[in-house]
């Protein structure tokens, strides 16, 4: 059964663009971990200061095995312009400041899903 993690964002107005740019900079880090299936990035449209950040796993040891191995590091040093292995810290801007002020992870089993061919 596949497992959805949420990453809830708090950002304010004036570091959207440089959540968005350090996301675009991370492509390609968590799309080849095992397990990964589905990542979006769904910006605010409603007047809320809250970005998510939905992945879904075939597991959720899969999921647990790329948040503690080197791509998970190696994808949040890069999102914020780090050379990989340089730095420490967590979360989202080590080095240029969090461009988050505030993060939850809600996580769900999928009960159900549909799609539409082809979309």
């Amino acid at each position: 059964m596949s497992v959805v993690k949420i990453n809830v964002l708090t950002v304010p107005a004036d570091m959207r663009e440089e959540l968005e740019r350090r996301f675009t900079g991370r492509a390609g880090m968590v799309e080849n971990s095992d397990g990964f299936e589905w990542f979006e990035l769904l910006r605010p449209v409603d007047g809320t200061d809250n970005y998510l950040v939905y992945t879904r796993w075939r597991s959720e040891q899969d999921f647990l095995n790329w948040q503690q191995g080197q791509a998970f590091q190696r994808g949040h040093a890069q999102a914020s312009g780090q050379a990989s292995g340089q730095g420490g810290g967590s979360g989202h801007g080590h080095g240029q400041g969090p461009a988050a002020t505030g993060s939850d992870l809600w996580s769900f089993e999928v009960v159900q899903s549909a799609g539409r061919p082809g979309a």
